[in-house]
């Protein structure tokens, strides 16, 4: 699959500020950028340095003013659907290095929270199966809501309310891995078919060796996810982090397939 991805972000700087931002495609495995282009305007120097484990770059900038950021690039999806119902979950002891700092509880996913939730409503089963039942449960029990929470929204808030966004869902989905002794991290992604369009977020679950996406929103489909960062939640995620004053004046995302339905 071949998706164009069109990014536009405006924004109004009171002050200068420092601005993070992490908005372009990764090279994974995968997917494959063939063609991007980052144009910002009102900013100082940028400096790119790489995202959690690698994935992803992340953009320093020092901004005043109006700032303006457009992301254009051709991306070439190639991810073939894979059950993952009959997975392994590997045992704690099993784990490879790189995985274990997500099994650990985070500032948005408190899994040590939900260990007697997850033991109680989730029992037996060690494969995949047991996430996915995790995801439909989220479905079931949350209401998808825009505008229902903030970026102080933590798993245990979601679980609580019975609300949120995307992001919200993640979290929680990603917490009740954890706490079932499964590594999961967040990822960040451009989705096609995601209506109305935004950047979105999904999670990735640690099962036989290899990382599987899950969405529990179900809102887009899985081989038309474009991943931008992965980390332990949005605080590695997030798109554009700004340390000061900001005012969103406008923001839209496309993502379109181009090599036919």
């Amino acid at each position: 699959m071949r998706l164009r991805i069109d990014a536009d972000l405006r924004y109004a700087m009171s002050e200068p500020v420092d601005v993070l931002l992490m908005i372009e495609a990764a090279e994974l495995p995968d997917q494959t950028p063939i063609d991007d282009r980052l144009a910002i305007d009102g900013i100082g120097p940028l400096r790119a340095i790489a995202g959690e484990d690698g994935v992803g770059r992340r953009r320093w900038m020092r901004a005043d003013g109006d700032f303006h950021a457009h992301y254009q690039a051709v991306v070439e999806v190639d991810r073939r659907p894979v059950t993952i119902d009959e997975l392994p979950i590997t045992p704690r002891r099993e784990l490879p290095p790189e995985v274990i700092p997500y099994l650990w509880p985070s500032r948005y996913c408190e899994a040590d929270r939900f260990e007697a939730f997850v033991a109680r409503e989730f029992p037996g089963d060690n494969h995949g199966r047991k996430i996915l039942a995790m995801a439909r449960w989220i479905r079931e029990h949350l209401d998808y809501r825009p505008g229902s929470t903030d970026v102080r929204t933590t798993a245990v808030d979601v679980f609580v309310s019975r609300q949120g966004v995307c992001r919200d869902f993640a979290h929680l989905l990603a917490s009740l891995a954890r706490a079932a002794g499964v590594p999961a991290r967040l990822a960040s992604a451009y989705a096609w078919r995601l209506d109305p369009p935004d950047f979105h977020a999904v999670v990735e679950i640690w099962l036989a060796g290899d990382w599987y996406l899950v969405d529990p929103t179900e809102l887009a489909p899985l081989d038309g996810l474009v991943r931008i960062a992965i980390g332990r939640d949005a605080t590695d995620i997030a798109f554009m982090t700004i340390f000061g004053a900001a005012e969103l004046i406008e923001q839209t995302i496309r993502v379109e397939r181009i090599d036919g339905d």
